[in-house]
């Protein structure tokens, strides 16, 4: 692993008031190559007297970066040491080749690579796993899959894959094909960081201004005339094989790993009406319900979020 010290104000982005003042932690730019892709992220310093604990690996949801968990990871730096990935695709780290698509599977067995090269200093060789969204359902699914290696896992406003009813697979499967037949359009050209940051504020899951003004600058470059996103535009693609709701039952079923599930009151599972079903398949599992929305890890009250996870991860549990 390579790392640079950088402040998190030049990391995030000038302007992000609130978010990355004078004041924030200094952070690394950190680097991890993998057999066939190069990863990168963010490390936050450790506080004196707890490098040698459990490292916690941070990561982000869908077309985010590492610099979603700005405002979390200083708070869980306190109790050892952190890292936030960039998914394949995303923020800094590689693009798959020409020809790949962007398998939930494929982010699953980058994390346990990354994990065995990097992340075995303990004695026991577990990392504590936070996951926001998407980057919840691979820190879970990789917790089923290799619960020797978990020693806690957090999911923020994520509980399990998005699941398809099996009637759905050949029509998935022929959109998923059509799309990488056709392939992306050309992608809009921003003026500046400010205007990119601004269409980020809407979609899905809208954010802050001063969210988006933090979160977008690493998932930018710069071209002529301004700016283009630098994830890779086959991330929208549709995937062509959903998992079924029984499969994400077993999958859920198979996490040995004490697990809390941040629920937050205005994100995207608050209106989910099989969260019950999920949450009773994971057997020890602790529920933390907060307000916010979709990234209550980094917008808004913050604080609420960094309490649970820390707590938890020390090994308090007071949450239900």
């Amino acid at each position: 692993m390579s790392d640079t010290a950088t402040p998190l104000s030049t990391v995030a982005s000038e302007g992000a008031s609130g978010l990355a003042d004078e004041g924030s932690p200094v952070c690394r730019e950190a680097e991890w190559k993998l057999r066939y892709i190069t990863l990168a992220g963010l490390s936050w310093p450790c506080e004196p007297g707890v490098h040698d604990n459990t490292p916690t690996l941070l990561v982000h949801g869908w077309l985010d970066n590492s610099l979603s968990f700005a405002r979390l990871a200083p708070d869980v730096a306190r109790i050892g040491p952190v890292h936030a990935i960039d998914l394949a695709g995303h923020g800094h780290s590689g693009h798959r080749p020409d020809g790949q698509s962007y398998l939930l599977m494929d982010y699953v067995a980058d994390l346990a690579e990354l994990v065995e090269r990097y992340f075995q200093e303990t004695e026991d060789g577990c990392v504590n796993l936070v996951g926001h969204s998407l980057g919840g359902i691979v820190c879970a699914l990789y917790a089923a899959t290799f619960p020797e290696r978990a020693r806690r896992l957090v999911m923020i406003d994520s509980l399990g894959a998005i699941s398809r009813p099996a009637s759905e697979t050949v029509p998935q499967l022929r959109k998923a094909i059509k799309k990488r037949i056709s392939g992306s359009g050309q992608p809009p050209v921003y003026p500046d960081m400010a205007a990119a940051a601004r269409a980020r504020e809407g979609g899905l899951s809208p954010l802050s201004p001063e969210a988006a003004l933090t979160l977008s600058p690493r998932n930018l470059t710069s071209v002529e005339g301004g700016y283009v996103w630098r994830t890779d535009p086959r991330l929208r693609h549709p995937s062509p094989l959903m998992m079924t709701e029984e499969q994400v039952l077993a999958t859920l079923e198979a996490i040995e790993t004490p697990t809390l599930f941040i629920r937050a009151d205005a994100g995207l599972l608050s209106y989910r009406k099989d969260l019950d079903a999920r949450a009773h398949a994971i057997a020890r599992l602790q529920t933390a319900r907060v307000r916010g929305g979709h990234h209550c890890h980094l917008d808004g009250d913050t604080a609420p979020v960094a309490d649970a996870v820390v707590h938890f991860l020390e090994g308090e549990s007071s949450f239900d």
